[in-house]
């Protein structure tokens, strides 16, 4: 899922095997948690990064077509390809300027998609540009990395490598993570391992934040804060936890 300005290099490099990172079946969890947090379908729907579809197939089918935003063509080729894809709308396009003359009643962007945009002044014009094409009375959620969670990964190293198994015998991702003390821009190469043997790589910089730093654009916006979450089961917010979520609405 990228926006970032190089995201035409990042779907070159991930989108052959996204899928395989993210699998569709772990998108249902997130998908039903958007569909309990969709304050009316009727109003529309829009992914900010879209990527291949995971969560926006799903979640299309609980409210309806989805319009789905992603910089990459690389990326919405794969989602033109998935399953169910036909009530997901792709656009080709970058969300800190993206405008259209219709607005949503929920527009999210998960797994990190905001943490792509490597500047505070490109995170803020994402949030602006999504506050504007929200609807009175509607939701922004947003996914993100956290920053003191990865800081407490690396334990004041600037490196440090690790291995993720995922649930298919003999498939893993390798990731050597480099965070300078002090820095919140994360630069990350991801080996993932096939059963067979076989691997591929890419890599990305991403930029680490804080639900208070998330609170801080999204009211310079017009929005007002909601709720910060540490997983899509809806828990409390955890400095422990890798990813946070927080929820924002606009004025009625």
């Amino acid at each position: 899922m990228t926006t970032q300005p190089d995201a035409a290099d990042y779907g070159r490099q991930f989108a052959s095997f996204y899928d395989r990172l993210f699998p569709r079946t772990a998108g249902m969890p997130i998908a039903e948690a958007l569909a309990r947090l969709h304050p009316a379908p009727k109003t529309g729907t829009l992914e900010i990064g879209v990527g291949t579809g995971r969560i926006a197939v799903p979640l299309s089918e609980k409210v309806g077509a989805v319009t789905g935003l992603d910089a990459s063509h690389e990326m919405l080729d794969g989602l033109a390809k998935a399953p169910s894809s036909t009530n997901v709308i792709p656009v080709q396009a970058d969300i800190r300027t993206y405008t259209e003359e219709r607005t949503y009643g929920l527009i999210y962007g998960v797994c990190g998609v905001i943490s792509l945009l490597t500047s505070p002044e490109d995170q803020q014009a994402a949030i602006q540009r999504a506050a504007e094409l929200l609807a009175p009375g509607g939701r922004l959620v947003i996914e993100t990395g956290n920053r003191p969670a990865v800081e407490a990964l690396h334990e004041g190293q600037s490196r440090t490598t690790f291995f993720t198994p995922y649930a298919e015998p003999g498939t893993g991702l390798q990731t050597h993570s480099t965070l300078p003390p002090g820095s919140d821009l994360w630069h990350c190469t991801q080996i993932w391992y096939e059963a067979d043997g076989t691997t591929r790589l890419g890599s990305e910089t991403s930029r680490l934040s804080t639900p208070d730093e998330m609170d801080t654009f999204a009211k310079q916006a017009g929005l007002t804060p909601e709720h910060s979450f540490s997983s899509w089961e809806l828990a409390p917010y955890q400095e422990w936890y890798p990813m946070f979520i927080t929820t924002y609405t606009k004025t009625a």
